[in-house]
C-alpha cells in the first residue's frame, strides 16, 4: 500500500528508486484527506456524514473530480509495488510481511483501537438512539465493524496479494513477459476491461468493496505497468494522456454533478470508468515524466503517509463532530480549515505516539519493533 520506499533491482543488481511512485502515493493520500474533509459535510450523499452546511455547495465538486480515480490509482500502484517487492522477497516472505502490514491492522487493530472511529461513526449516524436494549458487547462489536474506515483498502490488498501468489505459481512470468510489450493503444484500450470489471464482484451494501474493478487495477499494475519499458512509453506520451484525463474529467463532472457519485448508479457507468482509467494513466504518465525526483519535503511526506492514511478519518470525524455540536454557528470555511488542520496535524501526532508503543505499533500500524 503506502510504502516508505519503493526500490527494485535492475538486471545488474543496482538499487533503483521509483521516486515517482512514492510521490504518487503521498500526494494521493493528501487528496484523500482533503476529500474526506469535504465529504463529511457534503450534500450529495448521506452515507456516514455529519451533514451539509447549505443546499448548494460548490466545494462538493471536488469529490467528483477525485473520487472516480484515486483509489483505482492506488491499487494500480500497489500492484506495481507488489512486483518490485517479489523481486527481492520469496512468496512466503511476501505474504508474511503483507499479513503483518495489512491484515493485522485491519483486524486486530480494529479491536484494539479502531472501535474509537466506530463510536464516532455511530454518533454521526444516530445509531445509539435505537440501541437502548442492545447488550454492551454487541454494541462494541458493531463499533469495531463501523471503525474500519479507510482500512477497507488494506483488507482488499491483503486478499489480492494472496490471489497474486496463486496466479504466479500458475503463470510463472509467461503472461508477465507478454504484458511488457503493451503499447500506448493497448494501454488506452484497457479501459474496456476496466469498465467490464466495474460491473462484477461488487458488494451490495458497502460500495467501496469493488473487488472486480480494484482487483483488475491491482493486476494491471503488477503485470503491465511494472515494466520499465511500458512506463517509459507512458512518460513519453504524458501530454496526450494528461489531455485525455482532463477531458474525461470535464465530461464526467458535467454529466453527473449532483448525482450520488459513490453509488453504483454512477460508478458503473461508462463515463465514470473512462475517467477513472484515463485519470489513472494520465497521472502515472505525468508523474513518470515530471515527478521522478525527491526533496526533503517529499521524503518526509512519504515517510509519514502511512500514518496519515490510517488515522486521518478518525481525526476528521472527532473534530468535525465536536465542531458541529459545540460550535454550530462557525462559518463553514472556518470549520473546513479546523477539520483539515486536525486531520493532518492530529494524524501525524497520533502516528508518532502510536509508532513508539511496542504492542500498539504492531497491531494498529503493522510495524515491527526493529522498524522504529
Amino acid at each position: 500500500m503506502i510504502k516508505k520506499n519503493v526500490k527494485i533491482f535492475s538486471k545488474g543488481g543496482r538499487n533503483m528508486r521509483k521516486a515517482y511512485l512514492d510521490n504518487i502515493r503521498w500526494i494521493t493520500v493528501v487528496l484523500v484527506v482533503i476529500y474526506h474533509v469535504i465529504y463529511i459535510f457534503n450534500g450529495v450523499t448521506q452515507h456516514g456524514i455529519i451533514g451539509p452546511f447549505s443546499e448548494h455547495q460548490p466545494q462538493d465538486t471536488y469529490q467528483y473530480i477525485v473520487y472516480p480515480w484515486f483509489m483505482l490509482l492506488l491499487f494500480v500502484v500497489s500492484g506495481m509495488s507488489a512486483r518490485y517487492e517479489l523481486v527481492k522477497r520469496t512468496e512466503k516472505e511476501f505474504i508474511r510481511v503483507r499479513t503483518r502490514k495489512y491484515l493485522v491492522p485491519s483486524t486486530i487493530g480494529l479491536l484494539v483501537f479502531g472501535w474509537v472511529l466506530g463510536y464516532y461513526n455511530m454518533l454521526m449516524s444516530g445509531a445509539f438512539d435505537s440501541m437502548g436494549n442492545v447488550p454492551g458487547p454487541i454494541i462494541f462489536l458493531i463499533m469495531v465493524v463501523s471503525g474500519s474506515g479507510p482500512l477497507w483498502y488494506i483488507q482488499m490488498l491483503w486478499l489480492f496479494s494472496l490471489i497474486l501468489v496463486l496466479i504466479r505459481k500458475i503463470e510463472k512470468d509467461r503472461f508477465y513477459n507478454i504484458c511488457g510489450k503493451a503499447n500506448l493503444l493497448i494501454l488506452i484500450l484497457l479501459v474496456i476491461p476496466v469498465y467490464g470489471a466495474a460491473q462484477i464482484l461488487n458488494t451490495p451494501i458497502i460500495v467501496v468493496y469493488r473487488f472486480g474493478n480494484y482487483g483488475l487495477g491491482f493486476l494491471i499494475g503488477y503485470f503491465v505497468l511494472s515494466h520499465d519499458e511500458v512506463m517509459d512509453r507512458l512518460g513519453k506520451n504524458w501530454l496526450l494522456l494528461s489531455i485525455l484525463a482532463l477531458a474525461s474529467c470535464v465530461a464526467f463532472v458535467i454529466l453527473y454533478i449532483g448525482q450520488s457519485y459513490p453509488d453504483h448508479v454512477v460508478l458503473d457507468t461508462i463515463m465514470c470508468n473512462v475517467y477513472a482509467w484515463f485519470g489513472t494513466l494520465g497521472i502515472l504518465a505525468f508523474m513518470k515524466r515530471w515527478g521522478n525526483s525527491t526533496n526533503s519535503f517529499s521524503k518526509w511526506m512519504c515517510q509519514k503517509s502511512w500514518g496519515l492514511y490510517v488515522f486521518h478519518y478518525l481525526m476528521i470525524a472527532v473534530s468535525g463532530w465536536y465542531l458541529h455540536t459545540l460550535c454550530p454557528s462557525l462559518a463553514p470555511i472556518i470549520v473546513y480549515l479546523l477539520v483539515a488542520i486536525a486531520a493532518f496535524a492530529g494524524s501525524y501526532l497520533l502516528y508518532e505516539i502510536m509508532s513508539r508503543i511496542p504492542f500498539i505499533r504492531w497491531c494498529v500500524l503493522g510495524i515491527k519493533k526493529e522498524k522504529i
